[in-house]
């Protein structure tokens, strides 16, 4: 198999921006994998400072991997990402784009959408949240308007004007489900305080509220809160998952956390196991890295998959969600491709 890419530039419509800050431009790379039948399948890395990514640490990543792929048995994909894990620590997102392009050339290979190849009814996936990132007050109405046909909206929270964010987007949105994430912003006990503004203004989810290593700030808050609590920066592998039974009440899964679509599967076995709530989520990606999360989507409790919908242009179709209501593609693979105007054929690169 032969591994290429290329780097894009995604633009969101609106600034994003989180408690850690934000961007106005996003640079990911894609990953094409070209069987010796001239199949190919495609993948998309979203590199985050946070877990110390950037577009040069993927295409470093790629090139490491790039010899084992040469030689290696395009069905066997447990192997091949095994050996990915071996050849290189860390570099989740990097890895999540191969995993991704992998099981893009697998389905096409077997003539099958992933989601069916895994038995999935993609019926059964739930509804999509979309983000209000942090603004200023004066642009938050304005979003919410924006977000009209979504039915939950997701908001981002760690400012020292977080009620007032509340009471601005509830006023706006009165009929609408909201979540919050904080983005391990908050101390347990003003996460606790927060709990009480937020079930009054009818909040139905607290993400990560507390540091990522915060552990037992986790289950202070889970004991003490009105709300359900879900790990996300807390949990980037199953492995994690244990350690937070009974910390949280849930779990948020990424691929470019957890490193490849088979990993996502194992934690959402584990986080079940455990008997914990699941839900996914993504970065600032593109309708390819959305329909390659989507897949494992009729298995969730909850799904944050507006990171393609936040774009000014998106450069890939897919997975499609309107109104908050996925449809996963029924094309072979992960039911993605170039849009007409992308033109991206000419750009990929040899790792």
């Amino acid at each position: 198999m032969k591994l290429s890419h290329q780097t894009i530039e995604l633009k969101p419509t609106h600034p994003f921006v989180i408690a850690r800050g934000g961007y106005a431009h996003h640079r990911n790379v894609i990953v094409r994998i070209t069987d010796d039948d001239g199949l190919e399948g495609f993948g998309e890395a979203a590199p985050n400072r946070y877990y110390g990514e950037s577009v040069a640490t993927v295409i470093a990543a790629l090139g490491q991997f790039k010899p084992l792929l040469e030689r290696a048995d395009p069905m066997a994909l447990e192997t091949i990402e095994g050996q990915l894990n071996r050849a290189l620590r860390g570099n989740a997102s990097a890895k999540s784009a191969v995993s991704s392009a992998l099981h893009d050339l697998l389905g096409k290979r077997l003539g099958l959408p992933v989601h069916r190849i895994w038995g999935l009814d993609p019926a059964t996936a739930p509804q999509s949240s979309f983000t209000i990132a942090i603004a200023e007050n004066h642009e938050l109405e304005q979003r919410v308007r924006e977000a009209r046909e979504y039915p939950i909206l997701k908001i981002k929270l760690g400012t020292d004007r977080d009620m007032e964010i509340i009471r601005i987007i509830r006023g706006a949105a009165p009929d609408k489900r909201l979540r919050v994430d904080a983005n391990a912003a908050w101390t347990a006990k003003h996460a606790v305080r927060m709990s009480d503004f937020l079930g009054e203004q009818g909040v139905e989810m607290l993400e990560q509220p507390v540091a990522a290593n915060d552990i037992e700030g986790l289950r202070f808050v889970r004991k003490r809160s009105r709300l359900p609590v879900f790990a996300d920066e807390s949990c980037l592998v199953a492995t994690d998952i244990a350690k937070l039974a009974g910390a949280v009440d849930g779990i948020n899964i990424k691929l470019a956390k957890c490193g490849s679509l088979r990993e996502a599967l194992r934690m959402v076995h584990t986080a079940r196991a455990l008997d914990l709530q699941v839900m996914a989520g993504c970065m600032i990606e593109s309708s390819l890295g959305i329909s390659a999360i989507a897949q494992i989507a009729p298995l969730l409790d909850a799904a944050d998959f507006d990171g393609a919908a936040l774009l000014s242009s998106d450069p890939f179709r897919g997975t499609s969600i309107t109104g908050g209501s996925m449809k996963l593609s029924d094309a072979p693979g992960l039911g993605a491709s170039p849009a007409p105007s992308a033109n991206l054929s000419t750009a990929f690169q040899s790792a």
